[in-house]
């Protein structure tokens, strides 16, 4: 693609605005840390709601989605789709535990739940786990997306690609972060989201046009499912083929033993940033900023919504139109690249690089500044520089926002793959998700609970990955590898919890009269704190977590039948999510379940 003034003119346009609002939020983002990482506290719902899904919609995820459907089929999709469970988790039974906390960042909670050299420790090696080496690992692969991008666009190498992310665009998107904190970071993110959603679905609607209208699409691709015969898959199917078996390995197929544990396992046991079980990282962040418990609530519901539901069909429907365009390709995520590029009119070219920009640095904006909170709040104030003003912690948090560019650049030039990465992150995790959820609502969970469980989910994944004990395709050997892990750690950390002594009674007592979880799996401390009145409100949660779930997927599926012309089914989902909305709307708004005000408030 060669740029014209006109192309040239929107990137620089986009690059100006992303600016001006850090340069205009610098003097508000100033005054502590609390203003430069929760916005003290401030923010609408509908604001930290979409700072969370465009922090979640990066360069290499309509990549990764077109992948997932050219050679899985839409059914592949369940390897994130399986997620939303817990996401609805948050909403409903974590969001409001997490507001009452006060915290600055999730990692804090160790500190507050723990008491102890364990808790210190947990908190200190969170710090800089998630922080520095998870954080640049995670910023490594979304460089290495955007490289690829900007090599298929302005047809450069890949050096001088890797050039201009690590040595422009990662050091521009770390500028406008230090300049204004999350409240840059989050008015960013909504312009930023609304022109990648624009342009995804621009990219969505020529490819389309390209095979000659969604009847034709529908037409060729079920023409190509005839001419493969039984070794493949209907693409358009939204669940897997039950028929082929446990571990089939046919064209389209999404094995079902992979999808029993996306579904059945993945969503609580794995920890992976944006899906932790129980909520955390920035999605606990954009919870402490909000104004209040309901805006809280509200903003992890809309982004639920948005995520799983609003986003995913442009890229959906871009990759099926991949796969009739340019069938046979080596590397699939290369399918949608080739639809933007070769598809969209030239007078798009600036916006569509725009859009791939913004999807880069709204995700780059987030985890500098998240990945800098941990940092400076959790490490350095905590254990090196303590008693220190406000100000010296605020100019401290912006050099760490610029090292983490640095140690990045530095990841992403070295990361053999984004799927190398992706894999890593997801399989360390596996086993620990159950201890994140349980810590809120059993008193019995202490320090050496959760660092048992971390550190044996790291020791099982490597040893499987050392020795290769089972076989199979690359999904099937993920669920195999996947279920070893969390059986394995969840065993451990359920002995150690039982074999080490609990918190001290002190600390469990102030943080059941500073958080109210539900009373039940608290009853011993509950006891000691007779003044507080007992929160019984789980049963009704689950309810609404239920009927979450519901909702969001039927409208994901419900939008899904619409496009490929099933009329009644799609609105006959589509009323069912109307529904179980209204459902959950009494469930907020009912008296005896009412928000009360944080601490903080």
């Amino acid at each position: 693609m060669k740029f014209a003034l006109l192309d040239w003119a929107a990137v620089v346009g986009y690059l100006l605005i992303t600016l001006l609002l850090g340069l205009y939020f610098r003097r508000r983002s100033s005054q502590s840390t609390e203003d430069y990482f929760v916005s003290g506290r401030d923010v609408s719902w509908w604001l930290a709601g979409t700072s969370m899904v465009a922090t979640t919609f990066a360069a290499d995820t309509p990549l990764a989605v077109s992948g997932l459907v050219y050679t899985q089929g839409i059914a592949g999709n369940w390897l994130w789709w399986s997620f939303l469970p817990s996401g609805m988790m948050t909403v409903f039974l974590f969001a409001r535990l997490w507001r009452r906390s006060g915290l600055l960042t999730d990692v804090q909670f160790a500190e507050m739940r723990y008491a102890g050299r364990p808790a210190a420790f947990l908190r200190g090696f969170r710090a800089l786990y998630l922080g520095l080496l998870m954080n640049c690992l995670i910023l490594g692969w979304v460089t290495k997306a955007m490289t690829s991008i900007v090599g298929t666009t302005l047809g450069k190498s890949d050096a001088t690609s890797l050039f201009i992310c690590i040595f422009f665009l990662m050091p521009f998107t770390g500028f406008y972060v230090s300049l204004g904190g999350l409240w840059g970071v989050l008015w960013t993110d909504l312009f930023q989201f609304v022109l990648k959603m624009g342009i995804v679905i621009a990219v969505a609607y020529y490819g389309i046009k390209a095979v000659g209208g969604m009847g034709a699409l529908l037409t060729k691709l079920a023409a190509m499912h005839a001419a493969n015969g039984p070794a493949a898959s209907d693409i358009t199917g939204m669940l897997p083929d039950f028929s082929q078996g446990l571990t089939a390995e046919a064209l389209w197929t999404l094995p079902v033993l992979t999808f029993l544990v996306h579904l059945g396992v993945q969503w609580w046991a794995f920890w992976y940033p944006g899906a932790e079980p129980g909520g955390g990282g920035y999605i606990a962040q954009r919870i402490f900023s909000a104004r209040n418990e309901r805006h809280g609530l509200l903003s992890v519901l809309w982004f639920n919504v948005a995520h799983y539901a609003v986003r995913p069909w442009p890229w959906i429907l871009t990759a099926l139109a991949a796969v009739v365009l340019y069938p046979g390709l080596a590397r699939p995520e290369t399918g949608y690249m080739l639809v933007a590029t070769t598809q969209m009119p030239h007078a798009l070219r600036g916006i569509l690089i725009a859009g791939f920009l913004a999807a880069f640095m709204s995700t780059i904006a987030t985890h500098l500044n998240w990945g800098s909170s941990y940092l400076i709040a959790d490490f350095y104030r905590r254990f090196l520089r303590r008693g220190a003003s406000e100000a010296h912690y605020v100019t401290a948090s912006r050099v760490a926002t610029l090292l983490l560019v640095v140690a990045a650049a530095y990841v992403s030039a070295r990361l053999a793959s984004i799927t190398s990465g992706w894999q890593f992150v997801l399989e360390v995790g596996a086993g620990t998700g159950s201890v994140y959820l349980l810590r809120w609502y059993w008193w019995r969970i202490n320090a050496w609970s959760e660092i048992a469980a971390m550190a044996t989910a790291l020791v099982v994944s490597v040893a499987v990955h050392w020795w290769h004990p089972f076989t199979g395709s690359g999904p099937v050997l993920f669920a195999k590898s996947t279920l070893t892990t969390t059986a394995v750690t969840t065993v451990v950390w359920v002995i150690v919890t039982l074999l080490t002594p609990p918190e001290p009674q002190d600390v469990l007592v102030k943080f059941y009269r500073q958080v109210r979880p539900h009373v039940t799996g608290w009853k011993p401390i509950a006891q000691l704190a007779a003044e507080v009145p007992p929160t019984r409100d789980l049963g009704h949660n689950l309810r609404a977590w239920l009927l979450g779930c519901t909702m969001v997927y039927a409208i994901l599926f419900g939008i899904g039948k619409l496009c490929f012309g099933r009329i009644a089914s799609g609105v006959l989902l589509l009323a069912l999510a109307t529904v179980c909305a209204g459902l959950i709307y009494a469930h907020i708004s009912h008296p005896s379940r009412g928000f009360e005000a944080s601490p903080a408030d």
